[in-house]
């Protein structure tokens, strides 16, 4: 396999990346909606230390601390994002 290969492959896997990162945004703002007509704040520490923990004992140990990182930069991406959809939405509300 030469480096163009390998560079195929990674852009073949960047795809499916941007298809479930996607993915999981739209379903973020879903929980987004539910926490704001709940109440709820965005912030679930103990979800998030629950999930990092699930996610992490399935990665092989010698990526785990870049796995860490990906994975608490996605929470802190879907926080903002719930944050930018609930204040949309009070936006509107108050118009």
């Amino acid at each position: 396999m030469d480096i163009n290969d390998l560079r195929s492959e990674i852009d073949s896997i960047d795809d499916r990346l941007i298809e479930l990162f996607s993915e999981r945004m739209r379903v973020s703002a879903g929980i987004a909606r539910y926490k704001a007509e709940n109440g709820l704040p965005v912030l679930d520490a103990g979800r998030e230390e629950k999930k990092l923990a699930d996610v992490l004992s399935k990665t092989d140990a010698d990526i785990r601390v870049y796995m860490e990182m990906l994975y608490k930069q996605i929470f802190e991406l879907s926080r903002l994002f719930q944050e930018s959809r609930i204040s949309m939405w009070q936006g509107k509300e108050c118009q």
